[in-house]
Order: structure tokens, then sequence, then C-alpha cells
């Protein structure tokens, strides 16, 4: 149902409005109908879209501003707008913290704008697959990456929780039992069988420095048949581009002006600890 209503937005801002325009004339006298067209167009029907009105380069209504027009940037009503692009019913993004980043990205001396082709920011999408019969939950990671004239959103990590148990932590005293000697080379490494077979323990004899890599496994199990896509179950967005700044952005259907794509989390974080959570996002998230 979600994804036809998300259909039913595109179809509508491609054509201008025409849909709903359509509607008043018959319906103009429904006080429902009123309020669907204030649902409608107050709402952040795409991710676009949101970029622009964060930036305050489209109007409340959707009409894309000149930058020769006077709204165009203007931090007065680009305030009121963030206002209400914030999930209201979220204890994490309708706090005093939610006012001190609206006033940071709106500073008279420097504000902030959002870059759709800045790096700094990158989509987390849950899907289903099937595995062995089963269902299996996966989370994609895909990041924007210039292509040609343009750009193109790529996997950029995997998580999987079935896979990553094939690689647990190694036990540091377990590891001393397994090793080949440094002189192996001059028995032409006769003693690797003893890290060939035993799968399970080929791992202790990989570099200290050795990490799984989770995406070019999963591209094997999907090119093998051993893992098949089922659907996307949910879709958002994680931001780092404003300074000493995180948010994510969410969709929410409702039925009322608080809907489309909202901040669904703010943080307050320091500029050296985003790669950390960055790193976190991509490889354990399961909130």
């Amino acid at each position: 149902m979600q994804h036809i209503i998300k259909i039913i937005f595109l179809i509508w801002f491609i054509s201008g409005g025409s849909i709903v325009h359509s509607q008043d004339i018959s319906l103009n006298s429904s006080t429902k109908n009123s309020d669907d067209e204030a649902i409608l167009h107050m709402m952040n029907k795409q991710v676009g879209q949101f970029f622009r009105r964060f930036n305050m380069e489209e109007d409340q209504h959707g009409k894309l501003l000149k930058t020769t027009d006077a709204r165009y940037h203007n931090r007065k009503i680009r305030i009121k707008l963030l206002e209400q692009m914030f999930d209201i019913h979220n204890p994490r993004t309708n706090s005093a913290l939610k006012q001190y980043f609206i006033e940071d990205v709106t500073s008279k001396k420097n504000p902030v704008y959002l870059e759709f082709l800045d790096n700094n920011w990158f989509a987390e999408v849950a899907a289903t697959f099937t595995s062995e019969g089963k269902d299996r939950h996966l989370i994609l990671f895909l990041r924007l990456e210039e292509s040609g004239l343009g750009s193109k959103w790529v996997i950029s990590n995997v998580y999987y929780n079935y896979t990553s148990s094939f690689f647990p932590d190694i036990d540091s005293v377990e590891a001393m039992k397994y090793f080949l000697h440094p002189q192996s080379h001059e028995l032409d490494f006769m003693n690797l069988h003893k890290a060939l077979d035993h799968p399970s323990r080929i791992q202790y004899y990989a570099s200290d420095n050795f990490q799984p890599d989770y995406l070019t496994l999963f591209f094997y199990l999907m090119k093998t048949g051993n893992l098949k896509f089922k659907e996307i179950t949910h879709v958002k967005f994680h931001f780092f581009q404003i300074p000493n700044w995180y948010f994510e952005l969410s969709y929410y259907n409702r039925s009322d002006t608080n809907s489309g794509w909202l901040i669904s989390n703010l943080k307050y974080i320091k500029e050296d600890e985003k790669p950390g959570l960055i790193r976190f996002y991509q490889s354990c998230t399961e909130e």
C-alpha cells in the first residue's frame, strides 16, 4: 500500500499537481478533500524534495524557487519550514536538541545546506531474501558514486548476521595453537594441510589484520543462487554532512501533515567521532 501511495505522489509531482487540481473542481466543497490536499502539499513525498525544502529551494506547496526569488534560501521562512521536517512524535527529534540543530544550519554568518552529490550520506535498505527455504533478513548499504557525467547508487556494504557467524571473534589463546612454522617454506609448505584439512579453523591461519569481506560473500551467495531476493521492507538514510551533527531520514505514512520523509533521529557528534559511527551503522545496525 505504501508503495502505491508513493507512486501516486510521484505522478502528482511530475504532473505539477494536476491530479489534485482535478479533484478540486468536483469536490471543492469537501472539507476532507481540503485536508487531504493540505497533507499532500506539506509532506515530503520524495527524498529530493526533502533536500530542496531543507535548503529552502522549494516552497511549502512544492514549487521550485528560482535563485532570484526573495524566498530562495530565506532564513526566516527556512526556519519555519525546518520545524515541520522532524518526526514530532519522536522524543529524539522533538526536543531542545532540534532547536540547536536548526539554529546551527540557519546561522546568519554560516548557513549550512545539504548537497545531493556529497558522499557524507548513504542509504540503509532492509530487505528479505530466501536461503535454504528460509527467509533471511539483510541490511544493504548504498552510496552515491560518480559515473560518467552523472552519478549512480552502488552497494557499498552488507550486514547479514547469518554469514557473520562464519567468522566468530578469534580467541587469542586458542590462536596460539594454530600457526605455520616460519620455516615451513623449507618443507615446501607440506604442513599446510593442518590448516586446509580443518576448515572450521581456517581463519586462524590468516593475518592478524584479516577482516572478512561480507560484500563479496553476499555477491557470491547471490551468483550461486544460495541467496535469492524477495522484497524490500524498509528504507532510511544516514546524514553526516552537517558539521558536528548526524541525523536519520525515514518515511512515515500518516494521515496528518507530519508525514513523508522526516528526520527520525538526531545526534550532536564531534567530527572526529563520525568515522566510528559510520563504521557502526555499516556493520551492526539492527535498531
